[in-house]
């Protein structure tokens, strides 16, 4: 089976077997697959049909009926160019292939686009008359010749348009090459780095294996690096379409490549327009839609290829031709960032404004060695901190951490308060605390550092975080509010967080410093409101946030993501699952495909939002990839957050293996921050009491939830409770009620519903919160609603009823793709009571053992088991084993 191409394979095999039309043309660019396509369909129909075949070739295009010069070896020269005398030599071969026999024939033509328009007009006479079924393959541009395109103009043929592999078809591939899971990231970045070319895929893939780019971790496919534009595979692509151009198209193709995007009027004047088309009909180039249009190679790591394969000298020369023409792009455009690369690939001099403009520029197109490399050349001293800055969010970028925190401590107090100022200084706290540093510590350092370069003195820093003292008492340098801000945010104090918050809104002058101390308040302000209960308010302040956004955008810290991250967190603090969802499709919409910087941090909230919402199928398949992808790069510092949420839902989904190395990246990872930081410590003590089933884990839960860090903290408390609960522990279901009413959100109100009603001996009521809840979209909670439903009804005697309940139980299950539930802890009670012994029996026969076997592992008679397997029936409801896993309370 022809791996991710299944569709069109399927569709022209039907077509030419069913002879719904005598001609089916394939068409499609190249690299695209047809000729594999067209082998995989001969090989299908080769125990059906005659096959012969014909290859088209651009150095017998201009030969008429060149091309079937097999098939005429005995006419005389001059029947040889007899359009009749061709095709009854045709005809005789056909015939003398069929031996008399009723085989239908099937005449497979490549490459038939290089047709000679004699050879055509004989295919479409074939063709019209019935003599043979015609497959043929070709290119859109410069399109199959005129004869057999009418055809298909006539309704005659069929056309299946063979397009670049989309995201499935890649997937699909990877799945297929691969033993083991591959993360969405890494299908993106092959899919856009491929462009869904098979042969560019194939030797990427290959390329990146030998050097192990592309490896397996964990049983997770990763890309421990950039994939490779330089290996074997993929040059021999390059050389051998190179080969088949003619030295002019090379000439083209290899100045495009240095110098793209680049005018296409400099090339036409250089070179010509006549070669220009013909490169952009055979789309070994694309042209850009703005005026005046841009060239660029089809494919860009197919360029990256390509320059790497000419010499510095070639280089050079080509340079030269083009030079003046390069200074005409645009001031911080790809072309003018790709003129100074080419330039010093050189070895040319290049001023250093030039160097630093292109180094932003490349970090904006995620080119992260170039701009390193760029900006590390400059050596302007009033430029150097600048450049050293560009160096660092590179390095962050790369998940080098320690040499972007190295680079930033050099440069950050000369950058003065600039435009630079507040973004480079955020992404020295970030690099600090992915290296593990507190903020206690890092704000510490960095006013020693202020007072001794004296930009600051020592008095701003006397009001602690927990404090209520108000926002004026800590007016002063700029930096010294930025500290302020990160610090009441770590301490949880919301109050004079919002208190700062609506000083420097209050204070609009409209700066950027200001501009930036304003969407970072903003999104720290709203992440703390939604941990204490106020997340509708909380997504009010994300959403102001997001308003200072566009002042912000091109510098070296990445607030579109600070701010993003908050916002998400707040619509599902509020329990807004879809709303979560959109705003990271939406981000993951507006990104260059295959830039997954931010990929594992987003991936780990979609797996939070899975796992609240009940679906652990789903969390487990997104979180465990995500988890490994922040093992490389972690820009966000939602390591030790993700790996939490994945040993929690390892250990409830039953994985032991997997939640047991979880649970030590849990441990080893750094805290990061307090928010996220107390939530991955509930759910690792909620997985450790999974696993273990002793107590301590509860217990640890417990504990926490007396801790000041989390009592200030109603959101995150009321999840902690929650947490409890479904660990079995209804001692705490008073306390949600009490505390869901003074939370926000959807959650927190179905929360407060549900326990509401959970005491109640009112069957019909708790049914009826169960189908409400069901209705809002708390699946999970309307399951539990069931299932205590069931155990009402049950004490009562109201045995079908509570058949019903559990039915309904069963059906909100089925939604959320649960494998496995909670083991010997079920947050709803299981309606019907089995003993130990019954318990254990029905496990194992559940899990496929004999009642012998059973006999024999708990060391009891047969007689027993047979006894106890009755009892536990009639207790369920069941007649027979196979209905036991359905209605066995897991």
């Amino acid at each position: 089976m022809l791996t991710g191409r299944r569709e069109p394979l399927d569709r022209i095999c039907n077509i030419i077997r069913s002879r719904t039309s005598q001609a089916v043309f394939l068409m499609a660019g190249p690299g695209i697959g047809k000729s594999t396509l067209t082998e995989a369909i001969t090989e299908r129909l080769s125990q059906e049909m005659i096959i012969v075949q014909i290859h088209g070739s651009s150095s017998l295009s201009g030969v008429p009926f060149g091309v079937l010069a097999p098939y005429t070896a005995e006419l005389t020269a001059e029947d040889s160019v007899s359009p009749v005398a061709v095709l009854r030599s045709v005809w005789r071969y056909f015939e003398k292939l069929k031996a008399g026999k009723d085989t239908p024939l099937l005449l497979v033509m490549d490459d038939a686009h290089h047709l000679d328009e004699a050879t055509a007009s004989i295919v479409a006479d074939m063709i019209s008359a019935g003599w043979a079924t015609v497959l043929a393959a070709g290119r859109p541009r410069p399109g199959l010749p005129q004869p057999l395109a009418q055809l298909w103009y006539d309704g005659l043929a069929d056309r299946v348009d063979l397009r670049p592999m989309n995201r499935e078809q890649i997937e699909e591939v990877l799945s297929h090459a691969l033993d083991g899971t591959v993360p969405s990231g890494t299908i993106d970045t092959i899919w856009s780095t491929s462009g869904g070319n098979p042969r560019i895929l194939d030797a990427l893939l290959h390329d990146a294996a030998e050097r192990g780019e592309l490896a397996k971790r964990n049983g997770i496919w990763m890309l421990l690096g950039p994939l490779p534009a330089d290996g074997p595979r993929l040059t021999e692509v390059v050389v051998k379409d190179m080969l088949r151009r003619s030295p002019e198209e090379q000439e083209v193709l290899k100045l495009v490549a240095l110098a793209g995007p680049v005018s296409r009027k400099v090339i036409e004047d250089i070179f010509g327009a006549e070669v220009v088309r013909t490169l952009l009909d055979q789309q070994m180039m694309v042209e850009s839609s703005g005026v005046p249009a841009d060239l660029r190679i089809w494919n860009s790591v197919f360029g990256e290829a390509l320059r790497t394969s000419i010499s510095v000298s070639r280089s050079l020369q080509l340079l030269e031709k083009i030079r003046d023409q390069l200074g005409t792009a645009p001031e911080g455009s790809e072309g003018s960032m790709r003129a100074v690369e080419w330039a010093l690939e050189c070895g040319l001099k290049i001023s250093d404004p030039e160097l630093l403009e292109a180094a932003g520029t490349a970090l904006v197109h995620s080119r992260n060695r170039s701009s390193r490399t760029m900006a590390a050349k400059v050596a302007d001293p009033d430029l150097v901190p600048q450049a050293q800055a560009v160096q660092a969010r590179a390095l962050f970028n790369e998940g080098d951490f320690v040499g972007a925190a190295k680079l930033l401590d050099g440069c950050w107090l000369q950058l003065g308060n600039g435009a630079w100022a507040v973004p480079v200084l955020m992404l020295r706290a970030m690099a600090h605390q992915a290296l593990g540093t507190p903020l206690s510590v890092f704000a510490a350092d960095s006013r020693e550092a202020l007072q001794r370069s004296g930009a600051m003195t020592a008095c701003p820093d006397a009001v602690p975080p927990n404090s209520q003292a108000t926002a004026g008492a800590t007016a002063g340098p700029w930096q010294e509010r930025l500290f302020r801000l990160l610090e009441l945010c770590e301490a949880g104090n919301h109050q004079a967080l919002e208190a700062e918050v609506q000083e420097l809104r209050s204070s609009r002058a409209g700066d950027a410093t200001d501009d930036a101390l304003r969407a970072v308040g903003l999104a720290l302000l709203a992440h703390s409101l939604a941990s204490a209960g106020r997340a509708v308010q909380g997504l009010d302040t994300a959403l102001l946030a997001v308003s200072e956004l566009p002042s912000l955008q091109g510098g070296v810290f990445f607030f579109n993501e600070f701010v993003l991250g908050r916002l998400v967190a707040d619509y599902l603090a509020m329990g807004e699952w879809d709303l979560a969802e959109g705003e990271l499709a939406n981000y993951a919409a507006g990104q260059p495909r295959g830039v997954a910087y931010f990929g594992g941090s987003l991936e780990v909230l979609r797996g939070y939002s899975l796992l609240r919402q009940g679906r652990m199928e789903r969390a487990y398949q997104t979180l465990l990839p995500a988890v490994e992808t922040l093992r490389l790069n972690d820009p966000l510092q939602m390591f030790r957050f993700g790996s939490g949420l994945a040993f929690y839902v390892a250990a409830r989904l039953g994985d032991a293996a997997q939640a047991g190395r979880l649970e030590l990246d849990y441990k080893d990872s750094p805290q990061g921050s307090t928010g996220y930081g107390l939530l991955a410590k509930a759910y690792a003590a909620a997985a450790s009491e999974y696993v273990a089933h002793d107590g301590k884990g509860l217990a640890s839960l417990h504990t926490l939830a007396t801790t000041p860090e989390v009592t200030t903290r109603a959101g995150t408390l009321l999840e902690l409770l929650a947490l409890c609960w479904d660990l079995g522990d209804h001692s705490v279901i008073p306390l949600v009620h009490s505390l869901a009413g003074s939370v926000e959100g959807r959650w927190a109100a179905a929360m407060f519903t549900l326990a509401g009603h959970w005491e109640s001996a009112d069957a019909d009521s708790i049914m009826e919160t169960a189908a409400m809840l069901e209705g809002a979209g708390f699946v999970n909670l309307a399951r539990e609603a069931y299932a205590r439903s069931s155990t009402v009804l049950e004490s009562s005697g109201e045995r079908r009823r509570a058949r019903q309940a559990v039915a309904l139980r069963e059906k909100c299950d089925h939604e959320l793709g649960e494998r496995f539930r909670e083991g010997h802890f079920i947050a709803a009670a299981p309606s019907v009571h089995l003993t130990r012994r019954e318990q254990d029996i029905v496990e194992l026969a559940v899990q496929g053992l004999t009642d012998r076997e059973i006999a024999q592992r708990l060391m009891v008679s047969v007689r027993t088991v047979e006894g106890h397997l009755y009892r536990t029936y009639v207790k369920l409801g069941v007649r027979s084993r196979d209905e036991l896993a359905s209605a066995l309370p897991h």
